[in-house]
């Protein structure tokens, strides 16, 4: 959406408009929040919604973790503040019943909060790629778990950090190949294997690049060791590329409990998931 005002001219305070998604948020005062939102034409933006924690707030309802939203805000020298929103979807209310897709979910959240760049930088691919995201653990159409990696496979993608599933990262020799070396970039050929190097099963790195490509088709024929073992692997490679954990991930479940110590971590692909801009509003 077109903003509304450009800067701070002849005493008018500049507003805009945008679609967002609510990341995080945390209190202030008394009855204030701090909300951190994943906009589509800014980027990540941290505005003041003053009042949303009183019971007569107009709005505190819709600036909730996983809200998509059409908010306006005006633009402050250090925190703009939010002065209308209206709600797209409220995902939140409908995860929450489900531990699975809501720790999921969470992830997501974080996994956009930390790949997004300065304030004020736009991240369309991002933004869409995490609205897809929500809508597809909503929809339960496939399991979650394979939504949360392809999610993760992408959102690295989008960063750069796309690995290489199906040719050698060193090499480039086609695959289908077995070892996975994070620092690598991805995949490795028995001539090109690391020590550190973790040898995965066959069929393993064919799902991620079918998750990585969206090829559900695919994807959906796995096995749970297959896909433990790319969730695993996913895993490793994000937090090598973030160089820290995510505090959310150890406790989202997908086949089966994963610990990432056991794995040694010493071209953009199109979005798989739909644009949102024919939601429908609630």
């Amino acid at each position: 959406m077109a903003e509304t005002g450009t800067g701070w001219q002849a005493g008018r305070v500049p507003t805009y408009r945008e679609t967002a998604v609510v990341l995080r948020t945390q209190k202030l005062g008394e009855a204030d929040r701090i909300v951190t939102l994943l906009t589509r034409g800014r980027g990540k933006v941290r505005a003041v919604a003053k009042g949303v924690r009183r019971t007569s707030s107009r709005f505190g309802g819709r600036l909730e973790p996983f809200s998509f939203v059409d908010v306006q805000c005006y633009e402050g020298r250090n925190l703009d503040t939010v002065t209308q929103v209206e709600s797209l979807a409220a995902y939140g209310p409908q995860l929450s019943g489900d531990y699975v897709r809501y720790s999921c979910g969470q992830v997501m959240l974080e996994t956009s909060d930390r790949l997004t760049g300065e304030e004020g930088e736009s991240s369309v691919q991002q933004f869409l790629l995490l609205i897809g995201g929500l809508r597809a653990l909503v929809g339960d159409v496939h399991p979650p778990g394979m939504v949360l990696d392809a999610f993760l496979l992408r959102s690295l993608s989008v960063s750069g950090w796309a690995p290489a599933c199906d040719v050698c990262a060193r090499c480039g020799e086609p695959g289908p190949h077995q070892h996975f070396h994070p620092g690598s970039g991805g995949a490795l050929c028995v001539s090109c294997r690391l020590p550190g190097a973790v040898t995965l099963s066959s069929g393993t790195l064919d799902l991620m690049g079918a998750l990585l490509s969206g090829d559900w088709d695919s994807a959906d024929q796995s096995n749970d060791r297959q896909r433990n073992e790319a969730s695993t692997t996913t895993t490793a490679y994000l937090q090598w590329h973030l160089e820290r954990g995510l505090r959310s991930l150890p406790f989202a479940e997908r086949t089966a409990p994963i610990d990432v110590r056991t794995v040694d971590v010493t071209s953009d692909s199109g979005l798989i998931f739909a644009d949102p801009g024919d939601h429908p509003r609630e």
